[in-house]
């Protein structure tokens, strides 16, 4: 089953055939086979950032000079159009590889059942169609115009200090402009992309719970065999790493330039390196009333299992009595006490989601890894070598 032409067997994805992809293979930015990560990169990110830079250039407002804050000086400008611009195109191939290689997983696995196999079907095409819908895009169009319409030119001053002249001013040069309406716009716009995306998986996710799984609750994964979909999450690090260099980018210009300290920065940074990855964890709790109904039946099921088998252990062994056809005693996969105490203990060790560590650490460590450079800019460079040097050993 294929939902999309470029779509795996028994997977759906999250870019190819949305609005935005196809009006980039329209104007021939997406290729026909692949996504064309590289020259879309480059493209959208020289378009949103290189117009503003070239004008603040000719109008002196480019390079370093005495008592000014040039356009370089604002990091959090310059790392928004040039680094999280294409860090959240490059995510799309993370995105795409990913669930076409874990989603047919589900029926490979015997995760869902051949006679469940429609439901599944079904799921993935009504997930395409909402990906190929206009209207969510219209919903973000409006948005984009509103964030657009509400901050005005005066309440993004401060970003704006490369300006020559009076605060008035900032709203009438060119660079300004592209800068305030189309370079925010392209980071806005892919932005909330990948929002829209987020969205679409989690009711890709509920689709699937609804589908009817055949969980296993004594697998070793400790996610009743859904220990495949932990590794979903780690797609989006390129996401988080881009959201995290924005704010950090703009937290090291205030320490740079306004005597803002890690300390005073610290609430701020704590938040986003908790609440962030957070985010992109939310499709799984789609998984959580599973996954939680999972542990309780089965520890019911193999608890009265496991029960009766015990009773036949200590009649025959510590009374004395034969037990004539018993074959649960005999019975090779349940084994000797350990081995069935063993299984009960697996169901009793089943994770809420289908999470791990290997599924958390990526995004916090692509949200606090921006972070070591407001460490830097606080110590000296000396220290943190050091530290991080005890740390690694």
């Amino acid at each position: 089953m294929s939902n999309e032409q470029n779509d795996a067997p028994w997977a759906v994805s999250l870019i190819r055939g949305d609005l935005l992809f196809r009006i980039q293979r329209r104007v021939g930015l997406i290729p026909e086979r692949g996504l064309g990560l590289g020259r879309r990169a480059v493209f959208w990110a020289l378009l949103a950032w290189l117009p503003t830079a070239v004008w603040a250039w000719l109008n002196g407002g480019l390079l370093p000079a005495e008592g000014s804050e040039p356009l370089l000086a604002h990091f959090g400008v310059n790392v928004r159009l040039l680094v999280a611009v294409p860090l959240l195109i490059f995510a799309e191939g993370m995105v795409q590889g990913t669930l076409s290689t874990i989603l047919p997983r589900l029926v490979s696995s015997g995760i869902v059942a051949p006679e469940r196999q429609e439901g599944l079907a079904a799921a993935l095409k009504g997930v395409a169609r909402l990906r190929d819908a206009v209207y969510p895009w219209i919903v973000m169009a409006a948005l984009l115009g509103t964030v657009l319409l509400v901050s005005a030119p005066g309440a993004a001053y401060h970003e704006l200090q490369w300006v020559k002249g009076q605060p008035e001013a900032a709203g009438i040069g060119f660079g300004v402009w592209w800068y305030l309406y189309v370079g925010r716009s392209i980071f806005l716009a892919l932005l909330l992309a990948w929002l829209w995306r987020l969205l679409l998986l989690s009711i890709l996710f509920k689709r699937i719970v609804g589908v009817g799984l055949s969980l296993v609750p004594t697998h070793p994964d400790r996610c009743a065999g859904l220990g495949f979909m932990s590794r979903i999450p780690v797609m989006f690090a390129p996401v988080v790493l881009a959201i995290s260099s924005v704010f950090a980018a703009g937290w090291a210009h205030q320490m740079v330039y306004h005597e803002a300290t890690f300390a005073g920065l610290r609430v701020e940074m704590i938040g986003l390196v908790v609440g962030v990855p957070l985010i992109f964890l939310i499709p799984f709790v789609s998984f959580f009333g599973l996954m939680a109904q999972t542990k309780k039946q089965g520890l019911l099921d193999y608890g009265d299992l496991i029960g009766h088998h015990g009773r036949l252990v200590r009649e025959r062994w510590i009374n004395g009595k034969p037990i004539a056809d018993a074959p649960i005693l005999e019975a090779p996969e349940l084994g000797p006490i350990a081995d069935t105490a063993a299984t009960y203990e697996l169901i009793a060790k089943i994770r809420p989601m289908p999470l791990n560590m290997g599924s958390v650490v990526p995004l916090v460590g692509a949200a606090v890894l921006p972070m070591i450079v407001l460490v830097v800019l606080e110590l000296p460079l000396k220290t943190v070598l050091k530290v991080l040097l005890k740390v690694v050993v």
